[in-house]
């Protein structure tokens, strides 16, 4: 399953951790992404893959059924 927002194109970030000691290891941050099913303009029901900042500002509307 692909980590990627169908609305803002929010994907996977790739950084270093740092430890106390300044260690460095790569790592990656993963965006909080869900599956829902959104009503579209045209009146359709699909489910797409949403990331959470996007469903709490209100950028889909939520389908009932």
């Amino acid at each position: 399953m692909s980590k990627i927002c169908e609305i803002c194109n929010k994907r996977p970030r790739c950084g270093n951790q740092v430890s106390h000691s300044g260690k460095r290891a790569s790592r990656w941050w993963y965006p909080n992404v869900q599956k829902i099913k959104v009503k579209l303009s045209n009146g359709k029901v699909r489910t797409i893959k949403v990331c959470a900042s996007c469903i709490k500002a209100g950028k889909i509307q939520k389908s009932v059924s």
